[in-house]
């Protein structure tokens, strides 16, 4: 079997240059899973196996809660979270919903911190936020390698390129509104 690659991200939370530099970092990839808080629209997300976090509601995000990707043997259950466990770093109502599922693996964003672990026999990978994380290391993604030899996650550091525009928060919130 051909190794599966998977770029994954979440909770970017509106930074469109960090998909965007990503996409081209790894445009040679197989699959590009965006876990939710993009706080962008499925348009601007295009390219990208999404699900919609808690807060892609108010924004005309339309992607679903959950999805599942099959991909190198492996059935994947990708969801944000806030929806799959009661609180955080407590997985095993997600764990359950994917074995349900008959996944073995979960994607999922939401917490804003960097996971690799297994609950209940289920791989659960987060691959932190791209934004902030919560336990103060530095924004992240996730590389994920499917082969023969099973699935294999690296942590990635995020280092945000300067912006060269000079463009403020507010250019970019006056920007989006003007395309609505």
């Amino acid at each position: 079997m051909n190794t599966v690659r998977i770029l994954l991200v979440s909770d970017n939370h509106g930074d469109r240059e960090a998909l965007k530099v990503l996409r081209e970092m790894y445009a040679d990839y197989d699959y590009f899973v965006h876990c939710g808080d993009s706080e962008m629209t499925i348009d601007e997300l295009e390219g990208f196996l999404c699900v919609r976090g808690n807060n892609d509601f108010a924004l005309g995000n339309n992607a679903p809660d959950q999805r599942i990707l099959e991909a190198g043997g492996h059935r994947i259950y990708i969801c944000h979270g806030h929806m799959d466990f009661l609180s955080y770093f407590h997985y095993e109502p997600m764990a359950r919903r994917a074995k349900a599922q008959g996944c073995d693996t979960v994607f999922f964003g939401h917490v804003h911190t960097y996971d690799d672990l297994t609950v209940d026999g289920v791989r659960l990978l987060n691959p932190g936020s791209l934004r902030h994380n919560r336990d103060g290391s530095p924004p992240c993604y996730m590389l994920v390698h499917i082969s023969d030899s099973g699935i294999e996650a690296v942590r990635m550091d995020y280092i945000a390129r300067k912006k060269q525009s000079g463009e403020t928060w507010l250019d970019r919130l006056i920007g989006w509104l003007s395309k609505l």
